[in-house]
């Protein structure tokens, strides 16, 4: 008899691009699990990440603002969830595996650590190696969720989360094949994310009276739109007009688009997330971080196990990285600031 699954991946092969990722066609999971008579494999991998506690932990994580007061400011886990849903978009349209890029796209922040990328820098500076949330995102579903056994997500999913980021100069799209993710769906969420967060970073800042849609160079909103609205579209049918017009070899971007893109994310570094305002911010943050990585390393018996095999600075980082910004500024306070004697 014929499963829900099995109808599901016919589904895909009928309707999806032979570029597109298949869920049959999985290069696996680290650990062989039976088959689920429901769910396709990227499905379960979605569910998975969606129900793990380092989801939840994003809706109390800085995107821009720390610990903002407002409701209207964005969070880690609004964020991701905008990701998620131009990539979605673009997947569909593109006719590609849309859950594939789903799961993809909520589980690209997991690792990111308390207070966003002051936090990140931060954490950096402490460790051999760096910091990078987007290696401690792989690290947190193989290794750290589900009580240290991980999610035991699929290859593809994986591949996507560690190849998303971009950094502050980082190519927008990878121009070499072997720098690419494994599969279309982990590209598209590298170019949704930067549409996501310039946009939604833009309208924080006109918020919080940094910015104004009026102060952004007068030949990006000509090419890109005025509005974020407008840019968003503008941008993510430039993806699907352009990977269409390559015939799959890759998630493109016109010339003129991208162009105006790189401006765009220039724009935003120089006049909002590196001004005084936001800096002197984000090295109070830093030094939070710091000291509670030192305190943590030098009086581990108080917050871990001994039978944990991991050296004692990855389990601080680990611990730091998975903090809320409030959690951090609880244990601070408590660690380091003095009580009224009562």
């Amino acid at each position: 008899m014929t499963t829900i699954r099995e109808m599901l991946e016919k589904i895909e092969y009928d309707t999806l691009v032979p570029r597109a990722a298949k869920s049959a066609e999985t290069r696996g999971r680290d650990r062989r699990e039976p088959e689920d008579d429901l769910r396709p494999s990227y499905q379960r991998d979605r569910d998975r990440i969606i129900h793990c506690k380092a989801f939840r932990r994003l809706k109390h994580k800085t995107q821009v603002f720390l610990a903002p007061e407002g409701d209207h400011y964005r969070t880690r886990l609004t964020h991701v969830l905008e990701v998620t849903q131009i990539g979605r978009t673009i997947a569909k349209s593109l006719r590609l595996n849309e859950v594939l890029t789903e799961a993809i796209g909520l589980g690209h922040d997991l690792g990111h650590s308390a207070f966003g990328h002051a936090g990140e820098a931060a954490l950096s500076k402490l460790v051999k190696g760096g910091f990078d949330h987007y290696r401690q995102s792989v690290r947190v579903v193989e290794y750290l969720e589900n009580d240290g056994k991980g999610l035991n997500l699929t290859v593809e999913v994986r591949d996507g989360i560690l190849k998303h980021s971009k950094g502050e100069k980082g190519e927008l799209l990878r121009k070499r094949p072997k720098a690419r993710a494994l599969t279309l769906e982990g590209d598209i969420i590298r170019i949704s994310d930067i549409i996501a967060y310039v946009n939604h970073d833009i309208d924080d800042g006109i918020r919080a009276g940094i910015i104004s849609e009026n102060d952004i160079p007068k030949p990006i909103r000509d090419t890109l739109g005025r509005k974020a609205s407008q840019r968003i579209d503008r941008m993510v049918r430039d993806v699907i007009e352009q990977t269409l017009a390559c015939d799959y070899e890759a998630v493109m971007m016109s010339a003129d688009v991208l162009e105006a893109l790189e401006e765009l994310r220039r724009y935003m570094f120089e006049h909002m997330y590196l001004i005084r305002e936001i800096r002197g911010e984000f090295e109070k943050a830093q030094r939070i971080l710091t000291s509670l990585f030192e305190y943590v390393t030098t009086h581990p018996a108080e917050f871990f196990s001994e039978k944990s095999e991991e050296p004692v600075e990855q389990l601080a980082i680990d611990f730091i990285a998975g903090m809320t910004d409030r959690y951090a500024l609880s244990l601070y306070e408590k660690l380091f600031m003095p009580r009224p004697w009562a």
